[in-house]
């Protein structure tokens, strides 16, 4: 390849942090029209290598070419008059504030309010992400949040568009519609750099792939000429290991029963939850797929107690009644969660990953004697979930806000599994992921099943739904539909239930 065909070139770059390298000597060359994949375990290195291209972070050494020319990049607002733009795993909004509110502060030209709002109003229109201008981020799912970063860059017209796990939280329709746009604007010369561990997306979209391990660059392939599996073994070094389905015969008593759940929305945007109906029984798994925002947040606060229901008996864990306890009764009661959003909703960013595990953990782990938190066993604690769950980060004692978006994800889901929870409900379990570590919390969940666990599982992955579920329904609208076999669906039938379509030849039977 020509160097004066390359957009953007990075030779040798080279980052380190306290008692880690995060990146050594990485070379990366884009095109003009290329989607390239940047590919790697969390805490390979692919983070802290696009901060470095998008001027957030100052390499210790290497060169950035741009156009041709050496370049510094310093800032990201040199980043963007250079035209790159970045599309960020953890978002970087303002809960009280509206989302052209939210846009206009990351714009370097004044532009007024309305005519904005038409912008945003004809690109979420264009790329099938709807998006209202005028909503406050703080009613907007996490799925509506993610649209507004993507949207963000878009109006940039960037020359290089970096994007950092930018399907996360949408559907799989989504996905099909975003991935038209970004071929259209590589058609049109834009270079993509992409961050993701879906592989499956990586094969539809990406030409090339540079894949990190350890910091290193340890390869770089032609997309096409290469599988899923293999992608997956050059990320980790090792073959990717399949996901063991227990053959059940039959489930134990049920566990979770919810019986007619009506809940108000939190606010006038959110979603109220109607006539719910479900049980999960002991040893099962059971899937609930969504379109974000249809109430899927709304349902788990009300079946962990954030939000009390109307009646203490809509809800019932081993036949007792709790709908009007709350989060800690029902912990003790036998019931552990894990929400979608990580940051601040599942762990507290600036409390080390100590405290953040004697948060949910102190009951159920005995972790406070006395009134007093034992933070030797605390640590204890929290160190074994890092082990066992290959959590990459300098110990214990760092901030939960320190940590990859992956390693964030594998340390709460950890945390939650080591309680060994009669009940586990749990909201996109392997967001952000890479592909080892989401196979290694998939098992884990079917194991938490075979030992007499009831687990629910609220994901927008279809193909993880499939992969690890015994049953399947949907919610749309705040309502639920049927529960069917996971061996009687197919990822076409669950997207017509997450349409709020019933199913052909429906019948009393499905489970």
């Amino acid at each position: 390849m020509n160097e004066a065909d390359h957009l953007i070139e990075l030779k040798g770059m080279t980052k380190t942090f306290p008692g880690v390298i995060a990146n050594e000597n990485v070379d990366l060359a884009l095109r003009p029209g290329e989607v390239h994949a940047l590919l790697g375990e969390n805490g390979a290195g692919k983070s802290t290598l696009v901060k470095m291209i998008y001027g957030i972070l100052k390499p210790d050494a290497g060169d950035i070419l741009f156009q041709g020319q050496p370049v510094i990049i310093d800032s990201p607002a040199h980043a963007r008059e250079l035209g790159i733009a970045m599309v960020f795993q953890h978002f970087s909004l303002f809960d009280s504030l509206s989302v052209v509110e939210n846009i206009s502060l990351g714009m370097d030209k004044d532009v007024p309010m309305e005519t904005l709002a038409e912008e945003i109003r004809e690109i979420s229109d264009r790329y099938g992400l709807p998006l209202d201008p005028h909503r406050y981020v703080y009613t907007l799912s996490v799925g509506e949040r993610q649209r507004i970063e993507i949207i963000r860059c878009l109006l940039q017209q960037p020359k290089l568009l970096v994007m950092d796990e930018p399907t996360s939280v949408l559907t799989p329709q989504e996905v099909q519609k975003l991935f038209v746009t970004l071929e259209r604007l590589a058609d049109e010369g834009m270079a993509i750099l992409y961050i993701s561990h879906k592989l499956d997306e990586i094969k539809a979209l990406c030409h090339h792939a540079t894949i990190l391990r350890l910091g290193k660059k340890v390869a770089e392939v032609n997309v096409d000429d290469e599988s899923t599996s293999s992608l997956a073994a050059l990320m980790m070094g090792e073959d990717l290991a399949t996901i063991v389905k227990q053959d059940h015969g039959s489930y134990g008593e049920i566990r979770l029963q919810v019986e007619g759940l009506n809940q108000p929305a939190f606010d006038s945007t959110g979603i109220s939850l109607d006539e719910i109906h479900l049980d999960v029984r002991a040893g099962e798994v059971v899937g609930i797929a969504g379109v974000a925002g249809n109430g899927q947040d709304e349902l788990l606060r009300a079946l962990n107690g954030e939000e009390k229901c109307q009646s203490h008996a809509c809800i019932m864990i081993d036949g007792k009644h709790v709908g009007l306890l709350d989060p800690n009764a029902r912990r003790k009661a036998g019931m552990a969660s894990v929400p979608e959003k990580r940051l601040g909703h599942g762990a507290v960013p600036d409390m080390d990953l100590v405290d953040n595990a004697f948060m949910t953990a102190f009951h159920r782990m005995g972790l406070l004697a006395r009134g007093l938190i034992n933070y030797p066993k605390t640590r204890q604690f929290a160190d074994k979930v890092i082990e066992e769950y290959s959590v990459k980060t300098p110990g214990s004692h760092v901030p939960a806000g320190s940590l990859s978006g992956g390693n964030l994800q594998k340390f709460i889901i950890g945390r939650e599994l080591h309680q060994s929870p009669d009940i586990l409900i749990v909201s996109q379990p392997t967001w952000g992921v890479d592909a080892g570590a989401a196979q290694t919390i998939r098992q884990a969940l079917r194991e938490l099943a075979a030992n007499g666990a009831a687990v629910l599982v609220i994901s927008q992955d279809l193909d993880e739904l499939m992969e690890i579920t015994d049953r399947i329904g949907a919610i749309c609208g705040g309502r639920l539909s049927r529960f069917y076999p996971t061996s009687q669906m197919t990822i076409e039938k669950v997207g017509l239930l997450m349409a709020g379509v019933s199913l052909e030849g429906d019948s009393q039977d499905a489970a």
